[in-house]
């Protein structure tokens, strides 16, 4: 229990990297809470939005890693929000409070829905330059809970994250994924009934994405091919939505590979990241490219050619 929490890692993470909390509604309860690491002077970073259950904290290892070979991130925690709408219209606000123009966006689960939408949202001033969607879904109808998505905010805080674990992995795991759906359970404990019942209305109210407004963007699709809390009719929906899409597959890793996979995760990013090199839309600073980072690169392109004779791209 908690090896993630007492990880010399996390610890090292919490210690250096300043959480920040942000106002930009005209409701001051509405408060986003951020950690935006590596070189300031970078004006597309990689924003991270994490899933139902998570908290800006569950990015940590993507985090400590990418902005150790010198890329910009930031991983955020969003306020409560009722509706989509809003929830756009509060991130399109963020981004101006931190004068930033484009970025590119990973989300997880509901974090890869809200990417998309935002993207969708912002479609006639692009806001978005790329996405990376990890486990997500494009379509809320999957989750046969639209009638029932507006009764969210009546419930206690237990019954909703009741409903949240519900779709945690059951059975045997190995040992990672034990730790990663521990760390997740503590995140989960840690929101409160307006924070989840919020969030599970955004993953449930009856929505999809509109797939011609965003064709244009560079996509990576990464999922995992064992057990996870997103159907294969849901994933092949994903396939046929963006065509052109990088595939990332891992083969195990369940609903929270960033955090029990997360070497590979790191690896499958700085691939989709490596394309904006050089463009002003880069998340690294070419003068900061570190050596290591230089050796990934090389590896990611063998990687990449591999890929793309997988899966024919």
């Amino acid at each position: 229990m908690d090896e993630i929490r007492i990880s010399p890692d996390y610890n090292w993470f919490r210690s250096t990297v300043p959480l920040k909390k942000i106002i930009v509604d005209d409701d001051d309860s509405k408060v986003w809470s951020l950690y935006d690491a590596g070189p300031k002077s970078i004006r597309c970073p990689i924003i991270f939005f994490p899933p139902v259950s998570g908290t800006a904290e569950v990015f940590f290892q993507q985090v400590l890693a990418l902005t150790g070979w010198g890329y910009r991130v930031i991983s955020l925690q969003y306020p409560v929000y009722w509706d989509l709408l809003e929830f756009c219209d509060g991130f399109r606000k963020l981004l101006d409070h931190l004068q930033l123009d484009k970025v590119h966006l990973f989300g997880a689960s509901l974090g890869g829905f809200l990417a998309q939408k935002f993207a969708e949202h912002t479609h006639k001033s692009p806001r978005v330059h790329s996405l990376i969607l990890c486990n997500s879904f494009s379509d809320t109808s999957i989750f046969n809970q639209t009638l029932t998505a507006n009764s969210f905010w009546l419930m206690p805080a237990f019954m909703l994250k009741k409903i949240v674990l519900g779709n945690f992995a059951k059975g045997p795991v190995d040992p990672k994924m034990a730790d990663a759906i521990d760390f997740m359970v503590d995140r989960l404990e840690s929101l409160n009934q307006g924070e989840l019942a919020s969030r599970l209305t955004l993953n449930c109210q009856n929505s999809y994405v509109e797939p011609h407004k965003i064709k244009d963007l560079a996509v990576t699709i990464m999922d995992v091919f064992d057990q996870s809390a997103l159907s294969h009719e849901a994933k092949e929906e994903m396939y046929k939505l963006y065509p052109n899409a990088r595939r990332a597959h891992l083969k195990t890793g369940g609903n929270f590979p960033y955090l029990c996979r997360s070497a590979e995760v790191n690896l499958y990013i700085q691939i989709h990241l490596r394309q904006f090199h050089g463009t002003r839309y880069a998340a690294i600073n070419s003068d900061m490219v570190s050596a290591e980072e230089l050796e990934v690169q090389k590896r990611c392109w063998s990687e990449e050619m591999m890929f793309n004779v997988i899966f024919h791209l």
